[in-house]
Parts: C-alpha cells; sequence; structure tokens
C-alpha cells in the first residue's frame, strides 16, 4: 500500500512539474503580489479611518470640556456654586475621556504612518518585482525559443556522412577513365604500329625498286636481287581486315615516278582513313 502511495505521490509531482512553467508561476506570483498590496491598502484605509474617528470625538470631547468650564464659570458668576460644582465634576470627567482619546489617537496615528510606510515599502517591492518577473518571463520565452531552434537544428545533418558514397562513386569513375584512357591508349598504339608498317613497307620497296632500276641502268643481272625482290612482293599488309599486295608484285615491270607518286598518294589516303576511324 506503501508503495502504491509513493506511486501515485510520483505521477503527481511529474504532472505538476510538468504543469508548474515558470511563465505561470511568474504570472501567478504578480498576482498574488498586487493581491497582497491590495489588502494591505484596504487595512491601512480601515485604520487611517479609525483615526478620523478618533479625531472627532477627541475633538468633540474636548468642545465639551470647554462647554462645561464655561457652564461652571456662569454658575460662579450666578452664585450657584453647587450647580457649578456639578459642572467642574462633569469637566472632570470628560477630560479623563479626552485623556483616554488623546493617547488612543497618538496611538492610531503612529500605526498609521507605520501602516503608510509599510504600504509605500510594499509598492516598490511590488514593482520591482513586477519588473523582474517580467525580465524572468522574457528569458524563459527565449530559453524556449532557444531550445526549439536546437531541437530543430538536431534534425540537420551536417556531418560529411555522404563522403563514402561520394568518394565510392568517385572511385569507379576514375577507374571507368582509366580503363577508357587505356583502351584508347591501346588502340591508338595499335593504329599507329600498322601505320607505321605500312609506312615501312611502302618505303623497302621503293627502296628495292630503286635499287633494281639502278642495276638495269649499270646492266647489272637481277639474278642477285630478285629472291630478295620476290619476298619483299610476297609481303601482304593487313588493316582492317582487308588484305592489300603491293605493287610491283613478280612478273610486272619496275613502277615509274607517277605511279610512285600515285602510290604515296593513295597510302596518305589510306593512312588519312585509318586515323579517321
Amino acid at each position: 500500500m506503501k508503495r502504491f502511495f509513493n506511486w501515485v505521490r510520483a505521477l503527481f509531482n511529474r504532472a505538476m512539474d510538468n504543469v508548474e512553467q515558470p511563465d505561470m508561476m511568474l504570472d501567478q506570483a504578480r498576482r498574488d503580489m498586487q493581491n497582497a498590496l491590495v489588502a494591505n491598502r484596504e487595512k491601512a484605509v480601515q485604520a487611517i479611518t479609525q483615526k478620523n474617528r478618533l479625531i472627532m470625538m477627541l475633538d468633540e470631547a474636548k468642545k465639551k470640556s470647554e462647554m462645561l468650564e464655561s457652564q461652571a464659570t456662569a454658575a460662579l458668576k450666578q452664585d450657584k456654586r453647587e450647580l457649578a460644582l456639578q459642572f467642574m465634576r462633569e469637566k472632570a470627567s470628560n477630560d479623563s475621556t479626552v485623556a483616554t482619546l488623546q493617547s488612543s489617537y497618538e496611538q492610531a496615528t503612529q500605526a498609521v504612518e507605520q501602516v503608510k510606510a509599510a504600504i509605500k515599502l510594499q509598492e516598490e517591492e511590488v514593482r520591482k518585482k513586477t519588473a523582474e518577473a517580467l525580465a524572468m518571463k522574457a528569458q524563459w520565452q527565449q530559453a524556449q525559443i532557444q531550445n526549439s531552434i536546437s531541437k530543430a537544428l538536431e534534425g540537420l545533418t551536417f556531418e560529411n556522412q555522404y563522403e563514402s558514397s561520394f568518394g565510392v562513386a568517385k572511385e569507379k569513375i576514375q577507374n571507368m577513365q582509366s580503363e577508357a584512357a587505356a583502351r584508347q591508349e591501346l588502340m591508338a598504339g595499335s593504329l599507329q604500329g600498322k601505320v607505321m608498317q605500312l609506312q615501312d613497307s611502302a618505303m623497302d620497296m621503293k627502296a628495292e625498286q630503286d635499287l633494281q632500276m639502278l642495276e638495269s641502268k649499270l646492266g647489272m643481272g637481277t639474278s642477285a636481287t630478285a629472291p630478295a625482290l620476290d619476298a619483299g612482293l610476297d609481303q601482304h599488309i593487313e588493316l582492317g581486315g582487308e588484305t592489300k599486295t603491293p605493287e610491283g608484285a613478280a612478273g610486272t615491270p619496275p613502277a615509274t615516278p607517277e605511279q610512285m607518286a600515285e602510290a604515296d598518294r593513295q597510302l596518305d589516303e589510306l593512312e588519312k582513313r585509318l586515323k579517321g576511324s
């Protein structure tokens, strides 16, 4: 049973913690101070009212004493001593009342002055606490705004949590670019090698033809050069799946300069087509 009451008390305290917001507490405290100040002012008004009543009673008692004294004087002038004595007795009784009222009036005056001073101090304290409550309320609202901003910023991610994805993508792109460059380099090397091979073969054929023409001019036989010429004429150049046999094959006459120029032109066009493809 004790545990149950402790549990209920804990729930109540947690609920009160949630309900008791600082701004609500400050507003309630400010209202309580204002109500207390109003109640004290009402009490001060009552005290001042009682003091004013004492003043009126004291004035009436003093006037009565003066009247009794004047009546006693008039009775003495008329040789009415007994009547004058009666008036003086009443005056003495009234004077005691005046003394009592005077004491009460002095005490009431002192109490009223104290109440007035207390009211002034309380008013100053209320003004001070009201300003402090407004400042604290503004601080509470500012703290709530900052807390809301902090909670909103908690959902934002400024870390490079996507850096790994970007890194992997960048690495793959670089690998692909490197592979493409390697393939282009290999293709360029292969085309360049074929072109160079074609140029070397053409130069060898031209040199062989020039040598054969020189031997013809000198009247030298072609038996020594025939095997070499046959070997050079038997070479074929492969390019793009096509096989071409160089000019000047066995059984054909030596190429003329015009034919050599035409062969060079065709070779240039072939090279251009290879480079363009």
